[in-house]
């Protein structure tokens, strides 16, 4: 095989595909992507770890067809430091790879295309959803996703698209994030209910984040299938039963404190460095126009903060795992859109009056200290989003 490419155009693709790669597997072939010719000018880039798959596609000067499979981390290393300029691949004997550039010259051990992994064949996508509205769904789901590997069906997100909605749900036993969208009508005819892992949740963000365009995807018994701007992503769907999230999300949460998202995040990270090291925990006090943060440590001290709120009821006392508030907050916080600017003109004289800021409020329900609150931003029109958290002890 024989081919030449750009170096800005081969640095992007395998940007792409080299986060699937296993750094340390203990199949030693998965640490390496294939490269193989497509048609005259194309060459497909492949990169799997068995549960993961992102196929890419770049232009090229193919001089001979052919395939090589080369490993990733070190050829991502070297293309990215390359000057901006061809990169001439040739494939020697014994599967070493010669790679040539201006006047670097390198060469590399590469492995056999009949060790690579078979790759699942690409189903159809007969599904669309703009990357704009998917992003939005991981990004504000995916912090909530276990990090505990016994505990395999959390450690994804639910995706449903049916009945001209869209939504996706985590949660890791603790806490649960949700956001539906309703969808254009008649813009889906089919419908999808599966479990997401985590990485491909991930790298779909990745491939997609600069499009400004659709995803198209699909599925078949095992897998799911993501396609956007000529890259393929491939994912293993989650085997087993999601918990019934809708007995989770509370129905009868009567009491209301709305807050400042910026202003309660900077307040929960100043006061959670009091907090203890094994529950992180930090207590809120909930009164007539403010909330109390509380946190203490027997070993190191305690500090305490208000923040303004509008609520007006009876006190209540609630205890939180300080990141599940942080991690909510981080991913929602402070919105601020750019403030108008008016000119009045008084004797001659332009002045520049710079109107308050609309910042990101947050809608705090909750029934009691013991009961699940809900938090969500308050007059949110194009998403639906709730995020929900269990109380600790206080």
């Amino acid at each position: 095989m024989e081919f030449v490419i750009k170096q800005s155009v081969l640095k992007d693709e395998l940007g792409f595909v080299q986060g699937i790669v296993e750094k340390k597997s203990t199949i030693p072939v998965l640490s390496n992507i294939l490269i193989e010719s497509v048609g005259e000018n194309t060459i497909r880039i492949v990169g799997t770890d068995l549960d993961v798959t992102i196929r890419c596609e770049a232009t090229a000067d193919i001089r001979q067809p052919g395939a090589m499979c080369i490993q990733a981390r070190k050829l991502f290393d070297i293309v990215r430091l390359l000057e901006d300029a061809d990169v001439h691949f040739t494939k020697d004997e014994n599967e070493w790879v010669k790679l040539n550039c201006g006047k670097s010259n390198f060469r590399l051990a590469g492995v056999s295309k009949d060790n690579f992994p078979e790759v699942p064949s690409f189903k159809n996508a007969p599904m669309k959803l703009s990357a704009e509205i998917f992003n939005h769904f991981i990004q504000n789901t995916a912090f909530a996703i276990t990090n505990e590997q016994s505990r395999f069906t959390l450690s994804g997100a639910k995706f449903v698209i049916a009945d001209g909605t869209a939504k996706m749900v985590t949660t890791d036993g603790h806490r649960l994030a949700f956001v539906e969208k309703h969808l254009a009508e008649n813009s889906q005819t089919e419908s999808m209910d599966a479990l997401i892992p985590k990485k491909a949740l991930m790298e779909l963000v990745k491939i997609s984040r600069d499009s400004d365009g659709d995803i198209s995807f699909g599925e078949d018994p095992n897998h799911i299938y993501f396609e956007v701007d000529g890259r393929l992503l491939i994912t293993r769907k989650l085997s087993g039963t999601f918990p019934n999230y809708e007995m989770v999300i509370p129905k009868d949460n009567d009491k209301v404190a709305i807050f400042d998202a910026e202003e309660m995040k900077a307040a929960i990270r100043r006061v959670s460095l009091m907090a203890d090291e094994r529950t992180r925990s930090v207590k809120m006090t909930i009164r007539n126009g403010e909330i109390e943060i509380g946190a203490q440590s027997s070993e190191e001290g305690e500090a305490n903060e208000k923040v303004s709120a509008e609520y007006s009821g009876d006190e209540v006392q609630v205890g939180f795992n300080s990141q599940y508030l942080q991690e909510f907050l981080n991913v929602v916080s402070s919105k601020e859109t750019e403030a108008p600017v008016t000119e009045n003109e008084s004797e001659g004289e332009t002045v520049r009056v710079k109107e308050s800021h609309n910042r990101l409020k947050i809608a705090f329900e909750f029934k009691d200290g013991n009961a699940q609150t809900q938090m969500k931003p308050s007059g949110d029109k194009n998403y639906d989003y709730k995020y929900i958290v269990m109380p600790l002890r206080i």
